[in-house]
């Protein structure tokens, strides 16, 4: 069996075992975009809006004190958050909808129904026979 052919089965079935490997993968994943979102988009961005961190920005509630701690509102973390997000979202998008276009490959291709070979000599001979024979 070829590896795509093997690899097809194994992205359709909707076993246990292929969900917790989606759930393993996804889970890495999800580690690989946040990494792209904080140390490669958002810098330039944040520079390109001013030399903002988002993972900074908050509102202040209650400043902190020598026995009191700060209280904010971190909106910075929840728009990085977002972002996060947004982009493995749309990139499970991707990867479902690739999915789905080899299922309805699958499904748009049935099997042909198998004709009947051609008949023999003997065959052909005998049907001639007898045709000849209920003439009679």
């Amino acid at each position: 069996m070829s590896i795509m052919k093997e690899f097809k089965e194994f992205a359709v079935k909707g076993n246990v075992v292929d969900m917790a490997t989606g759930i393993i993968i996804g889970a890495a994943f999800g580690k690989i975009v946040s990494s792209v979102v904080n140390d490669v988009l958002m810098p330039p961005l944040g520079l390109a809006l001013g030399r903002v961190d988002f993972k900074d920005l908050k509102i202040v509630i209650q400043k902190a004190g020598p026995e009191v701690a700060e209280v904010a509102v971190n909106y910075g973390m929840f728009i990085q958050t977002m972002i996060d997000f947004t982009i493995v979202a749309f990139c499970i998008f991707l990867l479902i909808k690739g999915i789905n276009r080899l299922k309805r490959k699958e499904e748009a291709a049935p099997a042909a129904p198998a004709t009947p070979p051609p008949p023999t000599k003997e065959e052909v001979l005998l049907t001639e026979i007898r045709d000849l024979l209920k003439k009679k």
